[in-house]
Parts: structure tokens; C-alpha cells; sequence
């Protein structure tokens, strides 16, 4: 059994060929996806950040309305870029939100992606200390994140507070019991997905990787998931991991689907570059759903994954991703043990 969700990144545009047209379009929608997905049986609404991008941006009001909305369905980021947050404030608005779901938030952080402009944390108040990266900061900020999430006091009290305080220490408010063990990292390596299992954190893995040794891009990701799976084991931690990969899976049920996706049927995977190194992408996976049953049966990093998150085309509009949602899970899942 597997848990099947989406992942949207909230593009919007003004053209006229987009269903979805402004900032607003992209939030209602992004609402009313969750809503759809939870009512076709999906188990997860899972969101991306991009700063300075018309796309998604400020998650914590989305994953609000959205759990306002659903009452089953696992709310959540691919990805947090941690660059650009503070700590404590993105702990109050996780708390907040996860308390208003009922404690259904999984939240992918990750040290980010490329940029829509140059050092754009810095426009946040954010700038790495003296010999350290920008990845060191976002490290440093999700240690303090992953700290204040345990709950514990840390903050001296006022002797002459404006409200009464318990005793000790005050910590955060609202403090959401759980959240800790819900916290995924996206990792692009074989190498940060072992660090994320040093650190207790889920491993949540795109549809590329920052390396390539030459092996297709899901036997590559499974060996990535399987070391996660052994650093995690030797690390000593208690409760069992989660981990999820991402696909782009398109069902062809209908003409729509066919003169939307058919030029997909034959997708490889691509080498490229990202950051100034090699790359490999995943490959597009579309076809008759007995193509699909046979080819999907073949990808080792689902098979070792416990979530697959779809990656779903939302300027095509709350209608068609919902059907693209339903039609994975009617006539893939079935026949592949998934469900």
C-alpha cells in the first residue's frame, strides 16, 4: 500500500491558454485541488515554494484553508526553500497550521532550488556568515527550526508579564505535538539523503538528482533511498522513516488526455545541467493504462518509496488534475498493489 498525492507548483499566467490567471486563481484552485483529490480517495496536497515567481509562495495560508476545507487528506510543502525563513516565525505558522489540520502538515524543506533572482534571501534579511554558504544557512536555520518544533522551553520569562506564564522556560505558541517527526528534507543526492537521515528527517526525492553516474534516473534514486534507509538504521532513531519520490504520470483514458500527452508516450530520461553540475531528470511517464501497469512495475525507486506524489499540470485547470488524480488511482493503482 502506497500513499498516492499530488504535487502542484502553482504556476499562473495571464495568457489566455492558462485556466489559471492570477495569484488568486492559482490559491482558490490550489484549495479546491485538495478538496477534489481528498473526494477521488488521494491521501496527500503537497505544494511548492518559489519565491519571486508567479507561482506558490507564502504555504502556511494555503495548508490553513486547504485543512480548513479537507478533513482526511495529508497537507503539505515540496519544497520550504529554508534560505529564506526565520526559524521561529515559520514554527509558529507550521504549529498554527498543523494544529488546524489536526495534525495532517508534512512539510518538505529543503536548502532550495536555482533562483528567480540573485541571492534573493537576502531581500528577507538573510545573509550567510563569514566562511559559510547559503547552504550552510539554510542548514542552520532548519536546526533551530527542527529544535523549537521538540516544544521544550527556551525563553526567559518576563517577572512582570502582561499575562500570567506556567512556569520554567516559555517555548513557542501554538506548539503542535507531532510535527517534529513530519518534517521531510528534499534531498538531490545520494549524500544529503544521508545526511537527512542523521537528522531524523523524512527523505522526500523529486524527479531529478543533482548527480549521474550513468544508471537510469530510478535505479539511481533507489540506491539514494536505500542509503537513506541504512544511515537511518545506524543512526538509532526509534520510530520507522517515510520517504517519497515524485512522478509525472499520465494515464491516456480519453482524447483530452491523448492530444495533451501523447507526444509523452516515448519519454526518456535527460542529462542535463543545474547548479553547475550534472543532472538527471526522471522521465514522463504516459500512455494506455496497460502500458503504463507494465513500465510503472519496472521503476525500483517507487517501488521502494511509501508516497508517490504526482506532479500535475495545474494551469490546465481544477478539473482536469483532479481527473489526472482519479485516473491513477482507478486504473493504475489497482493492478500495480498500490492500493
Amino acid at each position: 500500500m502506497k500513499k498516492i498525492g499530488f504535487l502542484s507548483f502553482g504556476h499562473w499566467s495571464p495568457s489566455s491558454a492558462s485556466m489559471v490567471r492570477s495569484a488568486q486563481d492559482a490559491l482558490l484552485q490550489s484549495i479546491d485541488l485538495a478538496v477534489a483529490a481528498e473526494e477521488a480517495g488521494a491521501d496527500g496536497a503537497y505544494f511548492r515554494v518559489h519565491h519571486f515567481a508567479r507561482q506558490l509562495a507564502s504555504p502556511f495560508p494555503l495548508l490553513a484553508a486547504a485543512a480548513a476545507r479537507t478533513s482526511r487528506i495529508e497537507l503539505g510543502t515540496g519544497v520550504i526553500d529554508m534560505r529564506y525563513e526565520n526559524p521561529l516565525s515559520m514554527a509558529e505558522d507550521a504549529g498554527a497550521a498543523d494544529l488546524i489540520s489536526g495534525g495532517r502538515l508534512q512539510l518538505g524543506i529543503s536548502r532550495g532550488s536555482p533562483e528567480q533572482v540573485i541571492d534573493g534571501y537576502r531581500y528577507f534579511g538573510h545573509t550567510p556568515q563569514d566562511g559559510s554558504t547559503d547552504a550552510d544557512m539554510a542548514r542552520d536555520h532548519t536546526a533551530r527550526f527542527l529544535d523549537v518544533l521538540q516544544g521544550e522551553g527556551f525563553a526567559q520569562p518576563n517577572p512582570r508579564p502582561m499575562f500570567a506564564n506556567p512556569p520554567g522556560l516559555l517555548r513557542l505558541e501554538p506548539y503542535a505535538p507531532g510535527l517534529r517527526d513530519r518534517i521531510w528534507w528534499g534531498a538531490g543526492s545520494r549524500a544529503t539523503a544521508e545526511w537527512t537521515a542523521e537528522q531524523g528527517m523524512n527523505l522526500m526525492s523529486s524527479t531529478l538528482l543533482t548527480e549521474d553516474t550513468g544508471e537510469p534516473f530510478h535505479r539511481l534514486q533507489a540506491e539514494q533511498i536505500q542509503r537513506f534507509r541504512d544511515a537511518w538504521a545506524a543512526a538509532g532513531h526509534e520510530r520507522e522513516p517515510r520517504v517519497s519520490v515524485s512522478r509525472s504520470i499520465f494515464p491516456i483514458v480519453s482524447d483530452l488526455d491523448r492530444q495533451l500527452f501523447w507526444r509523452e508516450r516515448h519519454s526518456t530520461d535527460q542529462v542535463g545541467h543545474l547548479d553547475g553540475g550534472d543532472a538527471r531528470f526522471g522521465r514522463t511517464y504516459a500512455g494506455e493504462p496497460d502500458k503504463l501497469v507494465a513500465e510503472l512495475a519496472e521503476d525500483e525507486a517507487i517501488a521502494a518509496a511509501d508516497t508517490l506524489l504526482l506532479t500535475v499540470p495545474n494551469q490546465l485547470g481544477v478539473d482536469y488534475n483532479a481527473h489526472v488524480v482519479e485516473s491513477v488511482l482507478t486504473h493504475l493503482a489497482p493492478e500495480l498493489g498500490w492500493r
